[in-house]
């Protein structure tokens, strides 16, 4: 065998168009962690070997037949809500939250799990149920939804119950369920929105909503965030500052610029012109998820894929907005461009079963 044909065979399962926009993305994150660090490797190198750690469990993922991803589905998710339910008895601490779990060897966010258990479990339920599908099968895949995020938001974890949520309602949605059930939920949700206020949002919840309005109310506590990482943003102007010129960040004002906020340290280095070459990075992405969600050859497939990318958009939009102060502060990392080493697996799983999806699909036909 030539090296060609073992090159050609180690990509049969990797969506070449798919890989590049993830590429260009990730190296735009060793880009800007480099800068977000102060010129340290630090940071950059261990997101260098977050990186190969996801590639390989996505390469796997990617090679897997569909039937394969389809057993996983209940595996993952009962694994998933026995992890959230590990971290509520015995999860550690860390600033007033009870996320991570500290297995010995290694600390896990079971949280990140369910971005991938949740939609996964649905997509399975509803394919077993496709010809047969009634209100009643959307009730209990709700449920399904539910318990995890309940979970999540005890924690207390409001970003990621919300983004968890988010891919259960594309599931739901591609499923075809009713926009008049859809705009009755969304009423319901209106009207129980003074009652989840007062009793289902912590204090420190309802201050980040408070401050999305006016952050100058508490300029140097909670609406700090939102103050620096504005003025980040607005002072990059249409070029940008220039790379490791940003003066929020390497005179640090910019707080957690290698993660959550380093969009912001984007945007000042690079302007306007830098964020629609990365919003350019993140459409070519979608558009490709979208591609391979039309080309799906099974029901399970098609509301896995169309769930994967929607979601992975949400989260690229909800942080951009946060850092813009257009949505309040939820702690949500910038999709592949954050450091991170439990949120980058999540992502490349999520892309493992699209290619997956998009390289197994002749197979499933013939």
């Amino acid at each position: 065998m030539t090296r060609r044909q073992i090159w050609e065979r180690f990509f049969a399962h990797i969506d070449r168009q798919l890989l590049l926009g993830i590429s260009l993305l990730l190296l735009t994150s060793l880009l800007v962690l480099y800068s977000a660090d102060n010129a340290s490797w630090d940071r950059p190198l261990s997101q260098v070997r977050n990186i190969l750690v996801a590639f390989a469990c996505m390469w796997v993922v990617a090679n897997l037949p569909l039937h394969y991803l389809m057993r996983t589905a209940v595996p993952v998710y009962v694994l998933g809500l026995l992890l959230l339910i590990a971290v509520a008895l015995f999860g550690e601490i860390s600033h007033g939250a009870r996320r991570w779990l500290n297995l010995g060897v290694m600390t896990i966010q079971p949280s990140e799990l369910m971005k991938i258990g949740v939609p996964l479990m649905m997509a399975w339920y509803f394919e077993r149920h496709e010809a047969t599908l009634t209100l009643k099968n959307y009730f209990i895949a709700t449920l399904l939804l539910l318990l995890p995020v309940m979970l999540i938001a005890r924690q207390p974890d409001l970003g990621t119950s919300l983004l968890i949520s988010a891919s259960g309602f594309y599931v739901l949605f591609l499923a075809g369920l009713s926009w008049r059930v859809m705009g009755g939920a969304l009423v319901a949700g209106i009207a129980s929105a003074p009652i989840l206020w007062k009793y289902m949002l912590h204090d420190y919840q309802k201050h980040r909503i408070m401050m999305l309005f006016d952050p100058s109310q508490d300029a140097l506590g909670t609406g700090y965030h939102t103050i620096q990482a504005s003025i980040a943003v607005g002072s990059g102007g249409i070029l940008g500052k220039g790379y490791l010129n940003g003066t929020q960040t390497h005179l640090d004002f910019l707080p957690e610029r290698t993660t959550d906020f380093i969009f912001a340290v984007y945007s000042e280095e690079f302007g306007l012109v830098g964020n629609l070459i990365l919003l350019s990075f993140y459409a070519f992405v979608v558009w490709r998820g979208f591609v391979i969600t039309s080309h799906a050859s099974t029901y399970f497939t098609r509301l896995m894929a169309g769930s994967i990318t929607l979601t992975f958009a949400t989260y690229a939009f909800v942080n951009m907005a946060m850092v813009s102060g257009i949505l309040p502060v939820v702690g949500v990392p910038l999709p592949l461009v954050s450091y991170g080493g439990t949120s980058m697996l999540t992502l490349l799983l999520g892309f493992g079963m699209l290619m997956s999806i998009e390289t197994h699909k002749k197979l499933v036909k013939t």
